[in-house]
């Protein structure tokens, strides 16, 4: 809400159709793997808040209200934060549940690994520092991260991604936070196997196939 373009534009932009019906819900899951629950229809409140937040245009208390109020109650969840002292806050919070989490934090500011820095990584309360090279991944310059200054243009980096024209700091990007969120859904797999599996998605376009199969179902 506070950026340029996040994933609900990018899907809008494609021509996906935001809804609560649960029956559409759950054939895009069943039939594409995936769906989408736009927070501000499924969230009254933080669609009031809205217009207030893009006005501020700084970081705000409903910034970490998100993944705690997800409509799906997921059972695993992995969760990007902005600062270390929120990444605690979630630790806390989800010491207290039943959900398999794990928290995830570039040093250098970005909610998601990055690769421009080490990062802080809590899988189930476990704090660890670690650095691009302990997931086998190299350094990378922020600028090489850079995305659309319009939707458009982040669009287009989107799907130049999916269709494996994306360049190495933003496949390794990818498949970096994909391997965490795959080891979250399954502990006893190694992080290699885990990369293996995103590798596997993202390479033989079976993340393309998904993306596509959704936007036909528009």
């Amino acid at each position: 809400m506070t950026s340029a373009c996040g994933s609900s534009n990018i899907l809008e932009y494609f021509g996906y159709k935001f809804s609560t019906d649960s029956d559409k819900l759950k054939r895009e899951l069943e039939k594409a793997g995936l769906c989408f629950l736009h927070a501000p229809l499924f969230n009254p409140a933080m669609k009031s808040v809205a217009p207030v937040r893009r006005a501020l245009k700084v970081k705000t208390f409903f910034n970490m209200l998100g993944p705690t109020v997800n409509p799906s109650f997921p059972k695993r969840q992995l969760v990007g934060v902005y600062s270390l002292e929120l990444a605690r806050l979630y630790n806390y919070l989800y010491q207290e549940t039943d959900v398999k989490y794990a928290i995830v934090h570039s040093l250098d500011g970005y909610d998601e690994v990055s690769l421009t820095s080490p990062f802080k990584y809590i899988p189930d309360g476990i704090e660890q520092i670690l650095s691009p090279e302990d997931l086998n991944y190299r350094y990378f310059k922020p600028s090489d991260l850079a995305g659309g200054k319009t939707v458009q243009e982040s669009a287009l980096i989107f799907k130049n991604v999916l269709e494996c024209k994306g360049s190495e700091a933003q496949n390794s990007v990818v498949l970096a936070n994909s391997q965490l969120a795959i080891k979250c859904c399954f502990s006893d797999k190694t992080q290699e196997e885990c990369r293996n599996i995103a590798e596997d998605s993202l390479f033989n376009r079976k993340a393309l196939q998904s993306f596509n199969t959704l936007i036909k179902m528009q």
